[in-house]
């Protein structure tokens, strides 16, 4: 990542399942042992997901493992998260959220200085036949750099 970003967690598994349709950096508000935690890389956003709910933005599911040092400090680490957006971004996925089909995922976790940021998609579901699609692409392309590589080497 560009100068003085270090990612910290990311989902593959999202662009595997859905289509991302724009993309919106958010803040993430969170405690001194949490933050601890998520600068020693010790979280996961794999089941995670996001919701508006009375005109702010939560994240549900994200684990920040418990610090190691911080004993009585530690919070739940499945507990919500309230996300850290203007409001004019936040009614605007609300508007792509009313169309069918689509959900807030997020994308990856990321240090940015000294701050926390997340990054999430506003995603619409992928069919089987497009995830099937994909995969073929792929190996498609994996075969071409294979026999790139062939012909410029022998």
């Amino acid at each position: 990542m560009p100068g003085g970003i270090k990612l910290v967690s990311n989902n593959k598994k999202a662009y595997h399942d859905y289509f991302v349709e724009e993309k919106y950096e958010a803040g993430l508000a969170l405690h001194g042992t949490e933050v601890k935690s998520v600068r020693m890389g010790k979280c996961s956003i794999k089941e995670a997901y996001a919701k508006i709910e009375n005109g702010e933005m939560w994240i549900y599911g994200m684990n920040i493992s418990p610090y190691e040092k911080g004993n009585i400090f530690n919070r739940d680490p499945l507990r919500p998260k309230k996300l850290l957006l203007h409001k004019y971004e936040i009614n605007k996925m609300e508007g792509g959220l009313s169309s069918k089909g689509y959900t807030l995922v997020p994308l990856q976790v990321y240090l940015k200085g000294s701050l926390v940021k997340i990054e999430i998609g506003l995603c619409r579901g992928k069919k089987l036949y497009d995830k099937r699609q994909d995969i073929a692409k792929k190996d498609m392309q994996r075969e071409a750099q294979k026999e790139f590589k062939i012909r410029n080497l022998g």
